[in-house]
């Protein structure tokens, strides 16, 4: 009798690790599922490419603040590194198309060389000032007023994590890789818990694999690849999916809402959140 009264108790303590274990699964899913801030227009993520760049130089502090300004939830800015170190936001590898009489790569100039440079003189006179920002100085404007949408041109992950945690802002910034990029995807995810890898996962079909190989919490796309089904298979898995415009007017962007589409990155944030406003009305 005693030996079956301990043999019960054993099970007992047993069912009841296993019941806690679950339930502490299931609230640390909970609790990572929806981190996301609420979007600020309606129910659908605004990022914003390159800044706000009509009319202001495109990857600048002035085309951030515009962001900040509107309202949008995210501001895409893409990374390259100079050639004393210092991370950079520059979408083209090279810098001949902003300023005038200079050419070569972003890594063939130190950062002082690159503040030298007027890349908004090409855009208007009121921009002479504007010059290449840092990822610092990005963060430094971007904490605790809008989110970062990283385009990783060059796999320099440890080094960006670190900066990243000076700033605690883990939470903030999403991940854009191509799924093609695996190993850094799942660089980001052991080097930083509490970072948002956002792989690209090209076709629908790959979706699901992809979804079972990272868990992401959100995955990105185009309007190649976006489609009612591309949506159903993801929400299936309760994936958002942030996906770029092709051509950035009202007829696009109600099929991307009316597929299910959770965030939209533009080249238009002013007419998109007035769009997605009276959408809502």
């Amino acid at each position: 009798m005693k030996q079956n009264k301990k043999g019960l108790s054993l099970f007992l303590i047993i069912a009841m690790l296993v019941v806690l274990a679950q339930q502490n699964k299931i609230m640390a899913q909970e609790g990572t599922k929806n981190f996301l801030p609420k979007p600020k227009n309606g129910n659908t993520y605004v990022i914003a490419h390159r800044g706000v760049h009509n009319g202001i130089p495109e990857n600048t502090i002035a085309a951030y603040k515009k962001a900040i300004e509107l309202g949008c939830d995210y501001v895409e800015i893409d990374l390259r590194k100079t050639k004393d170190g210092i991370f950079v936001s520059v979408h083209n590898q090279t810098i001949d198309a902003y300023v005038e009489g200079i050419s070569g790569k972003v890594s063939d100039f130190s950062l002082a060389e690159l503040k030298q440079m007027n890349i908004g003189k090409r855009v208007g006179p009121e921009w002479e000032n504007e010059r290449i920002p840092t990822f610092e100085e990005i963060l430094q404007l971007c904490k605790g007023q809008i989110g970062i949408y990283l385009d990783l041109k060059e796999p320099n992950v440890k080094e960006l994590v670190s900066i990243i945690k000076k700033y605690e802002m883990e939470r903030d910034i999403i991940w854009y890789i191509p799924a093609s990029y695996m190993d850094a995807i799942k660089e980001v995810k052991s080097n930083c818990y509490s970072c948002v890898p956002m792989p690209d996962p090209g076709p629908k079909e790959n979706i699901v694999k992809v979804i079972n190989e990272v868990q992401p919490l959100v995955i990105a796309t185009d309007m190649g690849e976006l489609s009612e089904e591309y949506m159903k298979i993801a929400h299936k898995y309760n994936t958002k999916v942030f996906a770029d415009e092709k051509d950035g007017n009202i007829k696009e962007w109600t099929k991307m809402l009316d597929w299910g589409t959770d965030g939209i990155q533009t080249d238009k944030p002013g007419e998109l959140i007035k769009f997605l406003l009276e959408r809502e009305r």
